[in-house]
């Protein structure tokens, strides 16, 4: 397909399924802590199928992990539509541009633009911030390229970019006012997708699709987290800012005779109450993204097409019956 400014767009599972309004599923893999990814992509290979697109974090808590750059290309290369994180904190905004060519001339078009966690909550508390971008701008910096310009207001000789670029957001956020104004900052600097933080209280999510949300015609992702434990669920509760998994939820897990499964239970049933509510969901299952499909199962969530085959060394889907029926 080509844009009318000359550029090419490149096909994409996660941006057909926005603009066909269908229901995304996008899933959260962490880079490796080293230099070997097969653990990072036998995790994303188990969602391939299952999931429009497989977030690379980038140094998410400011922990030390592989570049999302890299672990994006070396998930395309594997056959998975990644959708690759990049954050303000440790880049300028020539860093930030540069990556965004690189990252458009390797293949990867999907960019989540975020601020980025604090050094202090990592493991090199002793580096340096840069900060010199922050989220908003990070968006509206993706918008000049995409034109063919860069952030001096001088065009780019050798081509526009092509970035479909999402953001975060946290309907759960205590200033109803602080998070409107920053959604609507997003929507105008150019974000086409919104990806939640956790999400463990559905009214909060109702009243933020309903008041500020729908209005605006952006696909929301709710954020539902595989709780493993009750343990696990009171660490978020005390060490992740913003979270709060309600007591109930924290009593079904002590309670339960396998805490995973039901664990696996809550997450389908929110994946259930946020088909009411919004266009789809974002699924973090740290360390078990190998259970993301049965969570889906679990919740009814049919395959997004069917399986890959090798076809004279190229990637070809066998189309599912649900794509079947889109043809």
């Amino acid at each position: 397909m080509t844009l009318s400014n000359g550029s090419y767009t490149a096909s994409s599972l996660l941006r057909s399924a926005i603009a066909t309004n269908q229901f995304v599923i996008t899933a959260e893999v962490m880079p490796p802590k080293g230099g070997n990814p097969s653990h990072m992509i036998d995790m994303a290979k188990t969602l391939q199928g299952r999931v429009h697109g497989v977030n690379i974090t980038d140094g998410s808590r400011a922990v030390l992990r592989m570049s999302s750059l890299a672990s994006a290309v070396l998930l395309k290369q594997a056959g998975i539509e990644p959708i690759c994180q990049m954050t303000c904190r440790d880049r300028n905004r020539i860093a930030l541009q540069a990556d965004l060519m690189g990252a458009n001339a390797l293949g990867i078009h999907n960019v989540l633009a975020l601020t980025g966690d604090p050094v202090k909550a990592g493991d090199h508390p002793k580096a340096r911030s840069v900060f010199d971008l922050e989220s908003v701008r990070l968006l509206r910096t993706i918008g000049v390229l995409n034109q063919g310009i860069d952030l001096n207001d001088k065009p780019l000789p050798d081509g526009p970019l092509d970035i479909f670029a999402g953001a975060a957001i946290d309907p759960q956020c205590k200033s109803w006012s602080g998070l409107t104004k920053r959604f609507e900052r997003k929507v105008e600097a150019g974000a086409q997708f919104f990806q939640s933080q956790l999400i463990s209280d559905f009214d909060c999510l109702e009243k933020f699709m309903t008041e500020v949300a729908t209005p605006a015609q952006k696909p929301i992702l709710a954020g539902i987290f595989l709780l493993k434990s009750a343990k696990n669920a009171a660490f978020l509760n005390r060490n992740v800012p913003g979270v709060h998994i309600p007591d109930d939820i924290i009593n079904r897990l002590a309670k339960a005779e396998s805490p995973l499964q039901e664990g696996i239970a809550i997450a389908a049933e929110q994946i259930k109450l946020a088909q009411t509510l919004c266009q789809g969901v974002h699924i973090m299952a740290i360390r078990r993204e190998d259970l993301i499909p049965e969570i889906l199962d679990r919740a009814g969530i049919a395959p997004v097409y069917g399986k890959q085959v090798a076809n004279n060394g190229a990637n070809k889907m066998v189309p599912s019956h649900q794509d079947l029926a889109m043809v």
